[in-house]
């Protein structure tokens, strides 16, 4: 990420920075001269039962990449936080006026996969949107030194990024593709829909039925896989993502927001907190109280439901989710406007 797919441990404002860049030209010594890569070629191949000498002849192949470890380092002096600042980032004009494009080309299979996975066209629309901005970002680094690179060279997430570089090497096995065909993000992320290649196992779908799953190349495979995704991590047809909401007593309410992001307060327990939904609610909903933070502007604070828990298991960010939620938002406003 994905998943707890290892996606979501990502940011998507990573992903929207350097994720993207051009890589450097890998240009370090071969992997297999350390000792350490040696025997992870070895357990790699008795757990998943793959040739050893195959794994070794891809490993021989891949090279550091100094610029992923410099894109993944977290900030000397981070930023604080700013929900102001991070929605004009998703919610610009190229991203909507994409997304109407994305969606008018795609309606039928979005209508397909809507009625399939209960997940609305404007939501995989919208996670398209934020990850890739519809195929345009994908990444161009090679997905094995990539992933090598942080397995081997970056111990503070090591043990996730070898999980994933083992992963890749059974997709290679499996989809039949030398196992440096794989391009992406510098964490790994593939294809239109940034997932990892455990996620790709997991949870992708060959919706465009051409007998393989192509999430590099096949917008249909993307959109099936991404409601896919989602219907797996609990997505409820038919039911909201979230909704605006008023804050009494924040002194009281932030007994909710401390909870987290997983739905836990139904309405009436929310109203013993001087929390209430700003627009008139269905069901009896258990829902989290989101507060998103801006140093710019007055926080904003939203009841998310399970479906916006379920987007945050695609990236375990509120920003994130209602940076989805707000561009299907958006992309769907606009082509209803521009079909009148």
């Amino acid at each position: 990420m994905a998943f707890r797919t290892l996606l979501c441990a990502l940011s998507a404002a990573a992903l929207s920075n350097a994720a993207f860049a051009a890589p450097a030209a890998p240009s370090e010594p071969s992997y297999l001269t350390r000792e350490d890569v040696q025997a992870f070629a070895h357990e790699l191949a008795d757990r998943e039962g793959l040739d050893v000498d195959e794994v070794l002849r891809g490993l021989g192949k891949a090279r550091a990449i100094p610029s992923v470890i410099k894109a993944i380092l977290p900030p000397a002096t981070p930023a604080a936080r700013s929900w102001y600042r991070y929605r004009a980032r998703y919610l610009d004009r190229m991203r909507i006026d994409n997304g109407v494009a994305f969606w008018n080309t795609h309606a039928a299979t979005l209508s397909r996969a809507e009625e399939e996975f209960g997940v609305p066209a404007a939501i995989v629309v919208g996670i398209i949107g934020v990850e890739t901005i519809y195929g345009r970002m994908k990444g161009n680094y090679e997905a094995l030194s990539a992933l090598s690179t942080l397995a081997f060279d970056y111990p503070p997430r090591a043990e996730l990024f070898k999980r994933e570089l083992g992963q890749l090497f059974v997709l290679a096995h499996e989809s039949q593709r030398p196992v440096e065909s794989f391009h992406g993000s510098y964490a790994g992320a593939i294809g239109w829909p940034q997932f990892l290649p455990s996620s790709i196992r997991r949870y992708a779908v060959d919706y465009d039925g051409d007998g393989r799953v192509d999430l590099e190349n096949s917008p249909v495979d993307a959109i099936g896989s991404v409601a896919s995704f989602l219907r797996q991590h609990g997505w409820q047809a038919g039911q909201p993502v979230a909704v605006p909401a008023k804050i009494g007593d924040l002194q009281k309410a932030n007994a909710a927001i401390e909870t987290g992001i997983e739905p836990r307060y139904r309405p009436n327990e929310l109203a013993q907190l001087s929390v209430q939904a700003d627009v008139p609610q269905g069901a009896d909903l258990p829902a989290a109280l989101i507060r998103l933070e801006s140093q710019e502007v007055p926080d904003e604070f939203w009841l998310g439901y399970a479906n916006f828990y379920a987007i945050t298991r695609y990236n375990r960010s509120s920003f994130y989710a209602m940076s989805v939620y707000q561009l299907a938002e958006a992309v769907t406003q606009a082509r209803k406007a521009r079909a009148k």
